[in-house]
């Protein structure tokens, strides 16, 4: 009788688990025929987030045979757009298109309304960018041994950047750590406002995405220094890194990410994940992106899940270690 009782016991709570989980594999089966898809880009119109998920949403709609709707939701730094996105029903109808601030956020925005850990689940990593550090026209800077030679006669040496705890500015303060130059930082309110004093020579030297900074290096307004990621980019293929300029490792790259709530379904980041890996390999997709300055990476969740987790760790010291703070 106890044999019986137990495997009867044990068959119930088999058929309440079952149950369960019946919710969660039909919202895997159905996916994504129920409504459309949203893509929140963390960040407002025109910029290189909303670009990107543009270049995505109409790609990724053919190949689900669903609607991919871009929706701009930013504000502080791409937080108020990943703070809805985390707190989204975990259906699989709801996604971030975030930049490289995500890692940033969580050492750089007291009290943020999300965990970044533990509240979203990355669904792939779609691309890195370098960032470039680059002079005016008539500047005394030929190279950027001349920066650091400037640097160590103890001048004056600044640089803007588009804001106060930007990529850009934590890559400079990621420098001075690796050894170096000391430099004055001038924070803009953005790429516009960095770029126009840039090519006036209002300021020595600018640190920009590519896509800021390459149409006036294009116009000769702007002479390329180095680039902040580890191999050259291929947009500005004469221009050397930081790597290969003394500081051997040196790696800041900006990049971009597709994430959801951390409880949707793992069969449906699967499936997106395999769908967006499918749309970076189309031609048409990787030349936008190129367009924009962007690597494409793609790869797993798992992959992405590591970059980023990298990432915020990396931030996370050097925000300490210079008592950064947002503006």
């Amino acid at each position: 009788m106890r044999i019986k009782h137990l495997l009867g016991a044990a068959a119930t709570c088999a058929g309440f688990l079952a149950l369960v989980a019946m919710p969660v594999q039909a919202v895997a089966q159905a996916w994504p025929s129920r409504q459309p898809i949203r893509l929140v880009a963390v960040f407002p119109p025109g910029g290189s987030v909303d670009q990107v998920a543009r270049i995505l949403a109409v790609p990724l709609a053919q190949q689900l045979g669903q609607t991919v709707i871009v929706e701009n939701k930013g504000g502080a730094s791409g937080s108020i757009g990943t703070a809805a996105v985390a707190a989204a029903q975990p259906d699989g109808y709801t996604f971030a298109v975030v930049f490289d601030t995500h890692g940033v956020n969580p050492s750089l925005i007291p009290g943020l309304p999300f965990d970044t850990r533990k509240d979203l689940a990355p669904v792939v990593l779609v691309g890195t960018s370098a960032m470039v550090l680059a002079t005016y026209a008539g500047s005394d800077y030929k190279t950027f041994a001349d920066v650091v030679a400037a640097a160590k006669a103890k001048k004056n040496v600044n640089y803007g950047s588009i804001g106060s705890g930007s990529l850009g500015h934590l890559a400079m303060a990621l420098l001075t750590r690796n050894g170096g130059p000391d430099w004055t930082h001038v924070p803009y309110k953005g790429g516009g406002p960095l770029m126009t004093d840039a090519v006036a020579g209002h300021v020595q030297l600018s640190i920009g995405s590519i896509f800021v900074t390459k149409p006036h290096i294009d116009s000769k307004r702007l002479r390329p220094l180095v680039v902040t990621t580890s191999k050259r980019s291929a947009e500005l293929p004469d221009v050397p890194t930081l790597a290969e300029s003394g500081f051997p490792g040196f790696d800041a790259p900006a990049w971009w990410a597709v994430l959801a709530p951390a409880k949707t379904p793992p069969e449906v980041v699967r499936r997106m994940n395999e769908e967006l890996n499918k749309v970076l390999k189309l031609p048409d997709v990787a030349s936008r992106l190129a367009g924009q300055g962007i690597t494409i990476i793609g790869g797993t969740p798992d992959a992405a899940h590591a970059f980023i987790d990298r990432q915020i760790d990396t931030w996370a010291v050097v925000i300490k270690e210079n008592n950064i703070k947002a503006d």
